[in-house]
C-alpha cells in the first residue's frame, strides 16, 4: 500500500473510532472514549529526523517548533515540542524503550514516561487522553508502536487537544522526570538539504 493509502486508511479508522467512541456526559461537550489503538490502523515510519514523529498522520515538515517559548507570562520556557492534533488520534512511541511511568498529574494531566532502552534518554508524552490497552510500567514499546491518544488533559486548553512531547537527557540513576530538556524539533524534523 502506498503512503498515501495508508494516511487515507489511518484517517478512516481515527475518525470512525471517534464518531463510534463519542458519548455525552451531564450536557458537558462529548468525550471520545478511550478504545485501543490495532498497529494496522498505524502508517509505516517515514524516513527523516532521528525520531518518529509521535503522532499518527501528522507529517515532519507540518511541525512547529514551541521549545523555547515563553509561558506563564514568562515566568518559563517551554521545554517541549507541541503537536496538534484532533482529540482520539494515535500517539506512537518515537523511538524503543521502556515505560518507567504511566502518571496523572495537574500540569501534563495523563503522561507516559519512556526511557530508552540504554537509560540515557527519557521521553515524555503528556495532556493524552487516554492509554492503549494493557500499557504498564516496565513494558519494552518499540519504535512506532501505537501508544496512546491524543487529548486536552492537564492543563492543556480543551479547544487544542495536543500531544506535549519532551525529551530529556539523563542516566539510568535518574529518576522518571529527572534529566536535562533537549529541543525535541531537531530530532523529528526532516533533515534540511546542505545549501
Amino acid at each position: 500500500m502506498t503512503k498515501l493509502g495508508w494516511s487515507i486508511l489511518a484517517l478512516i479508522l481515527l475518525l470512525g473510532a471517534g464518531f463510534a467512541s463519542m458519548v455525552s456526559i451531564g450536557g458537558r461537550a462529548p468525550v471520545a472514549a478511550p478504545t485501543p489503538l490495532p498497529a494496522a490502523s498505524v502508517p509505516p515510519a517515514t524516513s527523516g529526523g532521528q525520531l518518529l514523529v509521535p503522532v499518527a498522520g501528522v507529517a515532519r515538515d507540518a511541525l512547529v517548533d514551541t521549545f523555547g517559548q515563553p509561558r506563564d507570562g514568562g515566568a518559563r520556557h517551554h521545554e517541549a515540542i507541541d503537536i496538534m492534533a484532533p482529540r482520539g488520534t494515535a500517539v506512537l512511541a518515537a523511538a524503543d524503550g521502556r515505560i518507567d511511568k504511566l502518571f496523572d498529574s495537574v500540569a501534563g494531566g495523563r503522561t507516559i514516561y519512556i526511557r530508552s532502552l540504554d537509560g540515557a534518554t527519557m521521553y515524555y508524552y503528556a495532556h493524552l487522553d487516554g492509554y492503549r490497552d494493557g500499557l504498564t510500567e516496565g513494558q519494552v514499546i518499540r519504535r512506532g508502536e501505537p501508544i496512546a491518544m491524543v487529548g486536552a488533559t492537564g492543563n492543556a486548553d480543551a479547544a487544542a487537544p495536543h500531544l506535549h512531547f519532551s525529551v530529556l537527557r539523563t542516566t539510568p540513576a535518574q529518576g522518571w522526570s529527572e534529566g536535562e530538556a533537549v529541543d525535541p524539533f531537531p530530532l523529528l524534523a526532516e533533515p534540511r538539504a546542505k545549501r
